[in-house]
Parts: structure tokens; sequence; C-alpha cells
């Protein structure tokens, strides 16, 4: 059978599909092989096992067979209610989804045609412009800067330009705290200014928050969201907060677009996963997650503070990065002319892996940047695999 007969078969949207170059990494090695400091995964050690079985055979005793039946499109009451409390907004602009990925790409197929325009950042969520791009969207990145005048010029000039050629522009898409994948944060003034130009230009915002509470030092900032409820969809994710087996997540908006989102997710899932809902549900209740996620951040805090301090030791000079607040990465520039993607061969085949930064902006720059992960390995790993990545570094730059 000739591969090519299904070539006229696929739909149009299959050629704006992009394959992840992380899940590529995946397919190819075991990671516990290597170091790998390329994937977005929790510490194992943050997963509270004996509090989930003990919570699961809770809900089996307290639910029954109504734990493992169909429900409710919008989530299970329960849940709905928890989040809707720890949010501190009201039950009815709570939709529960099946993890924040799924709330991007919701949100996408709900607001946008093909060729209207997305802002975001540049880099931006490597998920979240798979998405974009598989419903076919003109996405726009714009680079941060420390000049919040800049940077408000800089977000005008492309909204400017989007508007002189017809194009609608359909929402900002931002990870307000600890981005992935650099790991930064917006002030308060940054995301007051770009709520501001929502208002003016009249879009809206999609503001995706799964580290949020992940935070290691500083003061925590408002949401987006609490600035203009009806302008901002507010997605959040138990995947870092608690275990990403729960493919649980929930987006905050206005009734009347998540009344758009429910009627999408009807013919996507039918309903989020029941058991995990209400498993979540009662740990929140129990106050067991807030007891966990305590563990979780004094542990992310020491490895991100060892990985700091390894780069620190060990880099050549001329690299630099950044220091996040919070979060699961931080974001590497090494000098220009450095190609982060053909150095990764060699970077893999000698057993240390990463993600190239240019993945991540939607124009292809960044090339000489690449994101690094903390959570995941050991802190011993992290230090033969920091130095490895060092000594390579050094012989080809």
């Amino acid at each position: 059978m000739k591969m090519d007969m299904y070539d006229n078969m696929f739909s149009k949207d299959v050629g704006s599909f992009f394959r992840s170059p992380v899940r590529e990494i995946f397919k190819k090695v075991d990671l516990n092989a290597i170091y790998s400091f390329a994937g977005g995964y929790p510490s194992a050690d943050t997963f509270p096992l004996e509090e989930i079985d003990r919570t699961m055979s809770e809900v089996i005793a307290k639910y029954g067979s109504k734990a493992f039946q169909y429900g409710a499109t919008q989530g299970v009451p329960e849940l709905r209610e928890a989040v809707a409390k720890r949010c501190g907004v009201p039950v009815e602009r709570v939709q529960i989804t099946s993890s924040s990925q799924q709330g991007i790409d919701v949100c996408t197929r709900v607001l946008v045609d093909p060729g209207d325009v997305i802002l975001t950042s540049s880099p931006s969520y490597l998920g979240a412009l798979q998405s974009f791009r598989s419903y076919r969207a003109d996405i726009r990145g714009v680079k941060h800067s420390p000049d919040i005048e800049a940077f408000k010029q800089a977000y005008e000039g492309v909204i400017a330009q989007a508007h002189a050629e017809g194009k609608k522009i359909k929402f900002l898409y931002m990870i307000p705290d600890f981005q992935n994948p650099s790991g930064e944060s917006l002030t308060l003034a940054e995301r007051e200014m770009l709520v501001a130009l929502a208002q003016k230009h009249d879009f809206l915002i999609v503001e995706d928050s799964p580290y949020r509470e992940l935070r290691y030092e500083g003061e925590h900032i408002p949401t987006m969201y609490s600035l203009d409820p009806d302008r901002v969809i507010h997605l959040g994710s138990f995947s870092k907060i608690f275990a990403p087996g729960f493919r649980l997540g929930w987006a905050i908006a206005h009734p009347d677009i998540l009344d758009k989102i429910y009627v999408c997710k009807q013919s996507l899932d039918l309903c989020p996963p029941i058991f995990d809902q209400y498993v979540a549900a009662e740990f929140l209740a129990s106050g067991r997650l807030d007891a966990n996620l305590e563990k979780s951040i004094a542990l992310y805090k020491d490895k991100r503070d060892h990985l700091l301090n390894l780069l620190a030791e060990y880099m050549p000079d001329g690299i630099r990065w950044t220091h996040p607040e919070g979060g699961l990465f931080l974001f590497l520039t090494m000098p220009e002319g450095f190609e982060a993607v053909k150095f990764y061969d060699k970077a893999l085949a000698a057993g240390v892996a990463y993600v190239a930064g240019e993945f991540f902006h939607p124009d292809g720059s960044g090339k000489n940047t690449m994101r690094m992960n903390f959570s995941f390995m050991t802190k011993e790993r992290m230090t033969e695999g920091v130095k490895l990545l060092a000594e390579l570094l050094r012989a080809t730059l």
C-alpha cells in the first residue's frame, strides 16, 4: 500500500499541524537514560501517592457508581464550586476542562477564524502555538521589554499593522506568571497596560496560568482576569499543582463565552473525566492539596536555586539566563551566531537534552536560545547534566 494514497483524504487543516519538538524527543529517548532539561514534567516526588490512594477510596465510598458514570459537560458541581472558591469567582463563571491545554484549544476553536490575528509574547508556549496554527490563525509575537513604554509601543505597532492589513485581532494570549519558556512574569503595570490595550482595540485576553501557584519568592501579583473579568478568559490547571495524570483544568470567563465553550466541549469529550474530578474536589476540600503544594514549592525552589548556582559556576562566559521567581523553567541566551537547533543533535548524542528556543518564537527567531527545566531531574543528575552541557558549549562557542 502506497503511503501517498491518503494525501487527498486529509483536511486542509492537517497542513497547519506542527509537531512538538518536545514530544519528538520523548519518542526517541528514555528520559531517565539521559540528562533531560527538555520536558516540563513535574517531579514525581511531588505526587502524594498515599493521600491520592486514600482519597480515591473515599470517593468510591462516597459516590459509588456515580463516580464512574457520564457527567455534566461543565464539570461536576463539587469541583466547580471548589475552583470558584479558590479563585474567588462565581461558580457560573467556571468550566472544568480536560487539561488547560484543552482550554487553550477550545478558546481558539470558538473565537478564531482562519486568518484572524492572535497576539502573544515572543517567545510563547509551544502548545499554544501548535493550537493556534492548527486553526490557521495569524500569530503575531511581541518581544518583552523592561521599558514599559517601549513594550506598549511594540504592541501598538503590531496592532496598527494588523489593522492596516484589514485583519481582525481576536485575542492576546499570555502566561503572565513564570512564563513557559522564559520563566519571567509580567509586572502589575504591564498587566494593566495590556488590559487597557485590549479595551482600547476591542480584543479579548486569554490568560494561561498553570504555574501561578508555584511562587518561590516575591509578591503575588493580581491576575489579568481580576482587572477586567468580562474581557479576560482565565485558564488554570491541576497538572502542576496536583498531578498531570489527572487531566483536569478550568476556564473562568463571562457566562456568554463559557456557553460557547460548553457547546464546543460536547463535541470533543462530552465531559471531563468524572472520577478524576471527584478526586480533585475531595483533595481540595480536605486541605491535602494545599499541604502537598507547600512541599512542592519548597522542593522546586531548592531545585531552581541549585540550577542557578550550577549555571553560574560552569557555564562559559557570554551566556546569560533568566532568574524566575517561580514556575518550572528558565531560558538561556547564547552569543549571536549560535544555533541551538543545530547544536541539539550533538548534545543529545552526548546524553543531554534541552529545547531549542526558536520553537517558542512565532517568527522562528531566538535561534541562539534554549529552554531548561529544573523540576524533573534530581539535583545530582542536574549537576552532571549542566557540567556536560557546559563542556559541550565551551567546545563549540
